[in-house]
């Protein structure tokens, strides 16, 4: 007994002298590159804007300074600060006309009220939809490894489908979509394509705040502007002409005017029985013309040679970008800064390319990743894992920073989704030498796995996570975290209130980003591949590239 609490009391010596050795981070720093960030100057951050270009410059800027070499595209065999990410923008012109009808009678609706419209991504430049038939097709999956069919075989040409968002087990939590946790198949971007496969020529996502993780605001102020993906071949495959949200109460009473009942129908949904139910004598008109255009946009990618492997990488990702102008909030406040989302992110690159930089020369390269157009859809980290500028079979794994809680420490950090997976392994065991301990995502049904930058890489099988601050707080425990973290939810996430605070203290984010180092580093400085575990949806596609590790 005596040596066992010897031996404690050696792993608890040794792990303190592991953390101490991490370098310190500057909470002050943290601070400024934030309010910098997110300064009404950089105009919210959108992509190809004004705000992008003082984006770009201020990190390449930082990592300059930092001694960085940059790590983008080759150019005359030399790299670039940057990797041109060339995207399709499009814009509704002008005021859409969007109606119901009900029985022969039009009922206008209002973009941002009753409903969302996004601007149509599948090439149109004009929509004109007149009196298309709606049909309730319940969540809008087709899952046949789970035996799964909502559409049963109905003709959806020159037709708008009505779908809930989430899974159909998120409300019971049992069944065969993981329960309360997310799968893809609840994500609205797989309604849309899945409808587009079907043939629909639009879909109206039915909003609920619990289910979808985030209330009307956000809906409307991330789809009402101006809509990006990435360039496409057959971009019809996978965006239906119209591409809409709508209110639940609407919604509701839709449903009631044509003879039915929503919440029976959401119940019937939630079964394999289901089929498609027609609203009897409503249809859907819309009529507006499209402003689409190719332009590029940046990532900015800057770079540690590794001393031993240089072709082998360990990569840091966070979004650079954010909503950029939009509707005028009840202040009239038009500018959607960003602060935490994801000027937290972003000011912790820097801060850790500077600690890296200034730190022994790691045996592998450590890349720096700004991406954009995160805020579009996971647009820039989509065209990087698409046209990887290092080889995804040798890149070690991807710590991707969205969204930090720029208070005080807490005792406990997450990641986004449930992911399983060596590198989380090594995160918590790296955690635990500041003793923080792991909390699963507290709310796996936000399908948080698939709405971070991390998830491009995870899908073609680079061991990949989004690291997430924790919820009890040293100072006022769950109760705290908790509240802090739902404010921000209900009244600035998404929204022109995102805006640095002089009260934060970005002391919890300082002690994070030294777990983070160390983890990155350890990576770096070994020969060690992370891998997903067995029975991983991912693991196949890492398996592919097992040669590149030999």
């Amino acid at each position: 007994m005596k040596r066992l609490a010897l031996s404690l009391l050696a792993l608890s010596i040794s792990s303190a002298v592991l953390a101490a050795e991490a370098p310190s981070f500057d909470p002050h720093r943290l601070s400024a590159d934030v309010k910098t960030l997110s300064s009404d100057a950089f105009e919210g951050r959108g992509p190809a804007t004004a705000g992008e270009t003082k984006t770009v410059d201020y990190l390449i800027a930082q990592y300059k300074a930092a001694g960085l070499q940059p790590g983008g595209d080759l150019k005359n065999g030399k790299r670039a600060w940057t990797q041109a990410v060339p995207l399709l923008r499009a814009e509704i012109a002008g005021t859409p006309a969007l109606s119901v009808s009900v029985d022969g009678k039009p009922q206008a609706l209002t973009q941002g009220e009753q409903i969302a419209v996004r601007a149509a991504m599948d090439g149109s430049k004009q929509v004109a939809i007149k009196d298309a038939p709606l049909v309730f097709v319940g969540y809008g999956v087709k899952a046949p490894e789970r035996h799964w069919d909502d559409f049963k075989g109905v003709d959806l040409h020159g037709k708008i489908a009505v779908v809930l968002i989430n899974d159909p087990d998120f409300e019971t939590g049992q069944g065969d979509f993981g329960g309360k946790a997310m799968t893809y198949y609840g994500r609205w971007t797989y309604k849309y394509e899945e409808a587009a496969r079907q043939g629909a020529a639009g879909v109206l996502i039915v909003h609920e705040t619990e289910p979808a993780s985030y209330g009307w605001n956000t809906v409307k102020n991330s789809n009402t502007n101006a809509m990006f993906d990435i360039v496409r071949d057959k971009p019809a495959e996978t965006h239906p002409q119209v591409e809409a949200w709508i209110q639940r109460d609407f919604a509701v009473d839709l449903f009631k005017r044509a003879g039915l009942d929503f919440e029976a129908l959401k119940k019937q949904a939630q079964t394999r029985e289901f089929k498609p139910v027609t609203l009897k004598g409503e249809s859907f008109s819309a009529s507006y013309k499209v402003d689409s255009k190719v332009i590029t946009s940046h990532n900015v990618v800057g770079r540690i040679d590794g001393a031993k492997h240089p072709d082998e990488t360990v990569i840091y990702s966070a979004h650079w970008d954010h909503l950029g102008v939009g509707a005028p909030d009840a202040k009239g406040d038009k500018i959607y800064n960003g602060a935490v989302d994801n000027g937290t992110g972003t000011a912790a690159l820097i801060e850790l390319a500077r600690a890296f930089k200034s730190a022994p020369k790691p045996e592998r390269s450590i890349v720096f990743l700004n991406v954009t157009a995160e805020e579009k859809g996971l647009l820039g980290s989509e065209y990087y894992a698409a046209n990887p500028l290092y080889p995804l079979g040798k890149t070690v794994g991807v710590i991707n920073l969205d969204a930090l809680d720029p208070h005080g420490p807490a005792r406990n950090f997450t990641i986004s989704g449930s992911a399983r997976l060596d590198l989380l392994d090594d995160l918590i065991a790296t955690a635990r030498r500041w003793n923080l301990s792991y909390s699963p995502d507290p709310k796996p049904e936000a399908g948080h796995f698939f709405r971070s930058d991390h998830f491009s890489f995870a899908k073609r099988g680079v061991p990949a996570i989004s690291f997430g601050s924790g919820n009890d707080w040293v100072d006022g425990g769950l109760a705290a975290g908790k509240q802090a973290e739902d404010e921000y939810t209900d009244k600035h996430y998404h929204q022109p209130s995102d805006e640095w605070e002089a009260g934060w203290s970005f002391t919890g984010m300082a002690r994070d980003l030294q777990i983070l180092y160390t983890l990155g580093s350890e990576l770096a400085n070994s020969n060690q591949w992370p891998d997903w575990s067995k029975d991983s949806e991912f693991r196949a596609a890492r398996d592919k590239t097992a040669a590149d590790r030999k």
